[in-house]
């Protein structure tokens, strides 16, 4: 298949918001491709808007400067992922001198409109608005096989991708095939949200419920088989190596084959939880800080599947398996109130918030539905524009990434604190262009700086420790609420209020 192809299904999907015409616009797509599993891989990885290839060492700004498009659409998608896999491959001397190349072959042998979709999908700019469930709904149209049948089989292999050259050649047999596997991971199950204790019980399905802790945590997954062990994390990467406090408990379990799902933490001396980066990077080690594991679900226990089982049913099952002191702490109640006094204790003690969660429900992996449902208080603050970033893909033409920066009480200007475009419609996008070129300092064709006038009500999940801004610390997560003009900078909050949310 040529890759033209894909890039012309990729513009249909962007220019429709009806989901029956991207399905449609997958479908047709992947009824049209070679019994190859290799092209149906490549082909169904592109629709989902990404590369096969993890990490490439390719980035926006090393293609700016495109060399000049091809006349006509040659390039198949088996060349181009060959091309990726190389490129992804060159390490050492001399490697980035290669790698640019390399980028510059692949690049001049695309015409105008794969040379864009092809920076797109290097820099995860493709917008397309196309999740993976779509590309599954193609894939059972294109297969005439039952969609739930390739969402339990992407489940259960831990992609889409994996599994999508079953779902076109194979049938509903081959899809059966994939089973929960001791030491192949499974996606995660995943939450919704609500805003309150009271809307997550009614989400949830009302009646007696589980109320968990929500750490703020690395999520895991633990497959043992006998004394093998492997940690994924929620991407599936193995971080077993990284993680030997994980397998020591898991290996003390009375159990020969478990599958587990948890988070891992860094606690401080008084049991409180460490800020987030140290136990995401690992450095809490390195401070004589060791991370702790905490698990809340059970997949499988010698031979017994238990995914299809009631969450009850998974949850004494792991209750008495697991030691109190490595269970994530669960309140059961039918009661909000008293579930809204276990949710105040445990902001109380550091933790993020609470998960309600339907106790006769499955485990749906690679699912965020409404079983789980997680609450908590969302953190805000009034920060100012410093600068702005061009907008690439379906944001080309807006000014679009906002830099973000904390009043220094001081009164030495203000400190960067990160970057975002989350939260964006295209009416933000619209009237910040606009704003942005009037409040315009300098513009070196890539970022254009500010005056800073501008403030912005950010919503953010959490303030992590950053070498890489001045004042050292980051948002995570952060995403815009609204523009506030009714607030001058002098009014934005400040560095050191920021500072001591740590």
């Amino acid at each position: 298949m040529l890759l033209a192809d894909v890039v012309a299904t990729s513009r249909l999907v962007a220019s429709t918001r009806s989901r029956k015409a991207k399905t449609v616009a997958f479908a047709d797509l992947l009824a049209r491709l070679s019994d190859d599993p290799a092209e149906i891989s490549v082909v169904t990885s592109y629709l989902a808007g990404a590369l096969r290839q993890r990490r490439t060492g390719l980035g926006w700004r090393s293609l700016q400067a495109l060399p000049s498009p091809a006349d006509a659409a040659t390039l198949r998608v088996i060349e181009v992922d060959d091309a990726f896999a190389e490129i992804a491959a060159l390490t050492g001397s001399g490697s980035q001198a290669a790698r640019a190349a390399a980028a510059q072959d692949l690049f001049g042998r695309a015409t105008a409109d794969e040379q864009v979709w092809l920076r797109g999908i290097v820099t995860g700019e493709v917008r397309q608005g196309a999740l993976d469930s779509l590309v599954q709904e193609g894939l059972a149209a294109a297969g005439g096989v039952p969609v739930a049948d390739v969402r339990r089989a992407a489940m259960m292999a831990g992609s889409t991708v994996t599994i999508a050259p079953a779902a076109l050649t194979g049938g509903v047999e081959a899809l059966a095939e994939f089973r929960l596997e001791v030491g192949r991971p499974v996606l995660p199950m995943l939450a919704s949200t609500a805003p309150s204790i009271a809307e997550a019980f009614d989400k949830a399905g009302g009646g007696i419920v589980a109320v968990d802790t929500k750490l703020d945590g690395i999520r895991i997954q633990v497959h043992r088989s006998g004394t093998d062990v492997l940690v994924v994390t929620r991407s599936l990467d193995d971080v077993t190596d990284r993680l030997p406090e994980v397998a020591e408990v898991v290996l003390s379990l009375d159990a020969h084959e478990i599958v587990l799902d948890g988070e891992v933490l860094a606690l401080a001396a008084d049991g409180r939880p460490r800020p987030f980066q140290e136990t995401a990077a690992r450095t809490a080690m390195s401070e004589g800080v060791q991370v702790t594991p905490f698990f809340f679900d059970l997949l499988h226990l010698d031979g017994r599947d238990l995914v299809d089982s009631p969450a009850a049913d998974r949850f004494e099952a792991l209750e008495s398996l697991m030691s109190r002191e490595h269970l994530v702490h669960r309140l059961v109640t039918d009661d909000p109130a008293q579930a809204a006094a276990f949710s105040d204790d445990v902001l109380a003690e550091g933790h993020e918030g609470v998960v309600v969660k339907n106790l006769e429900a499955p485990y749906a992996a690679g699912r965020r539905g409404s079983a789980w449902v997680k609450v908590k208080p969302v953190h805000t603050l009034d920060l100012v524009v410093l600068a702005v970033e061009r907008g690439n893909g379906r944001r080309r033409g807006w000014l679009s990434n906002i830099h973000l920066g904390a009043r220094d009480d001081s009164g030495d200007g203000f400190v960067m604190l990160g970057k975002t475009f989350k939260g964006m419609t295209d009416e933000i996008l619209t009237w910040q262009t606009e704003r942005f070129r009037e409040l315009e300092v300098s513009d070196d064709g890539y970022t254009v700086t500010v005056r800073p006038e501008q403030v912005v009500e950010i919503a953010f999940d959490g303030v992590q420790r950053s070498p890489r801004y001045p004042g050292g610390v980051a948002l995570r997560f952060a995403r815009v609420l609204r523009y506030r003009d009714d607030k001058t900078a002098a009014e934005a909050d400040t560095i050191q209020a920021v500072q001591s949310l740590l």
